[in-house]
């Protein structure tokens, strides 16, 4: 059947030579094993090109014509991960969702840096836990891991080059797999190496620790929207303020809350000045706002100011809404008022409302994804300790963007209290509604009434 396939598409490729017609340039289909949606949706940036529903065997095929070359990415909700396209290309995933990136696999015409990308994504995830402990070093020291580490992936991208008939464009994204996921580490090793090893203050290490910024692009519209990329930018602009504002402002007097704003007001104008891509830009003021406000949530004039000022700078009305929004959600939430009553579901299906069930108790909602096993086995050690320190509240678990079938079987693996379980109807409405931004984020509430709206199962106290 296989061999059929193939032989099929090369036949239709062919008609499209012969004939001089407009036929689609790049094949994307696949197999998704437990899925968790009925849909596979492709996004170039943050614009959908096109979606498909799976077929009766969870399968699904795009046929794509005209479309430029470079970084896509396919959402099967809630997860998400990159694929490249170039001219020609005829690639097919499988993938489990039990554990998507890790079962992940490409084939066909076009896959080889598509799995070195996924490989890269993986490392730098198992590198987290090694980072963490080398934190602790030197400078010298730190930097000589990282290179090692650095001259790995490049041994690996070499052989990709060797191996696969890659464009330059292609060869950027791999490199730049390699450095960005490299270097973020040395951006975060100033403030993690201060926690680590309990000293007073954030250093500046220097022209030699940081020469990597000396080759790294600040302005690739072409790595915009790349995670690694995008999240050094991120690191970098956070640290740069921190270092300007450490030399050159005079915080001495302010309050944690005003050091807080005037801490990210410098971010964003920073990256104002010196960000030329405009989309690029405007998505780094946005992380820097929604970020702002998430660790403050609260609704006061400091807050204000702020918004303000980034409505000043932005030049993207989407965000703007998206910031006031956010704001004004932040604001609904505030202790003593009552808990938004949106509508939950139990094992049976039964409509139920958050008001009803923290009406006459102490309740504590905590949330929970299917996809995300080692979060749900770690949190499911954390409600117990919790249940047992704290008996009188109720700990009723939220699951958001499961199916059905597989949420109940999870339940009963856990041997968890079906009563104390309920499923989310509109996902992104309560993530909007009740501001999910992790999901070791809890909601406390005493009576319909709003007591810790932003709590934190690992850090609050109970």
């Amino acid at each position: 059947m296989v061999r059929f396939l193939l032989f099929t598409i090369f036949l239709s490729l062919l008609g499209c030579v012969e004939e001089n017609k407009n036929c689609p340039s790049v094949y994307f289909s696949g197999e998704i094993v437990n899925p968790t949606s009925d849909a596979v949706v492709l996004y170039r940036n943050d614009l959908v090109i096109d979606s498909t529903e799976l077929d009766a065997n969870n399968r699904f095929s795009f046929e794509l014509s005209g479309i430029d070359e470079g970084l896509y990415h396919f959402d099967h909700s809630p997860e998400l991960q990159y694929v490249y396209f170039e001219e020609g290309d005829s690639i097919r995933i499988r993938l489990n969702t039990v554990e998507f990136d890790e079962s992940l696999v490409f084939s066909g015409q076009g896959s080889e840096l598509n799995n070195f990308l996924i490989e890269m994504f993986l490392l730098h995830e198992d590198e987290e836990p090694l980072m963490y402990a080398y934190y602790s070093l030197k400078p010298e020291a730190f930097s000589l891991k990282i290179d090692s580490l650095r001259d790995i992936k490049l041994d690996e991208m070499n052989a990709l080059f060797a191996e696969a008939d890659l464009s330059e464009n292609a060869m950027m994204i791999a490199k730049a797999a390699v450095d960005y996921d490299t270097y973020i580490h040395k951006e975060k090793y100033p403030f993690y190496h201060r926690k680590k090893t309990g000293e007073k203050g954030i250093h500046d290490y220097g022209a030699a620790f940081n020469a990597h910024r000396n080759i790294l692009d600040i302005n690739n519209s072409d790595l915009a929207y790349f995670k690694p990329y995008y999240d050094y930018l991120s690191y970098h602009f956070g640290n740069l303020s921190y270092m300007t504002c450490a030399k050159n402002c005079e915080v001495g007097t302010l309050t944690h809350d005003e050091h807080k704003l005037h801490l990210n007001r410098h971010n964003m104008k920073l990256i104002d000045s010196l960000v030329k891509v405009k989309e690029l830009k405007n998505n780094l003021m946005r992380t820097v706002a929604v970020e702002y406000l998430l660790k403050v949530h609260q609704a006061n004039t400091g807050c204000q100011e702020f918004i303000k000022e980034f409505n000043a700078l932005s030049s993207n009305d989407y965000h703007k809404q998206e910031i006031k929004d956010l704001y004004e959600g932040i604001k609904s939430l505030q202790p003593n008022n009552e808990i938004p009553n949106l509508e939950i579901f139990d094992t049976d299906g039964n409509k139920h409302h958050l008001r009803d069930i923290t009406r006459n108790h102490k309740t504590v909602f905590y949330f929970w994804t299917g996809t995300q096993k080692k979060h749900f086995k770690n949190l499911s050690k954390r409600i117990a300790k919790l249940k047992a320190k704290r008996p009188e509240y109720n700990f009723v678990g939220i699951n958001l963007n499961t199916s059905h079938s597989q949420w109940i079987a999870l339940i009963e693996e856990n041997d968890l209290d079906k009563n104390l379980q309920f499923r989310g109807g509109d996902f992104q409405k309560i993530q909007h509604t009740l501001v999910i931004d992790g999901l070791n984020k809890c909601v406390i509430a005493k009576d319909t009434l709003i007591v810790d709206a932003f709590a934190n199962l690992y850090a609050s106290s109970f």
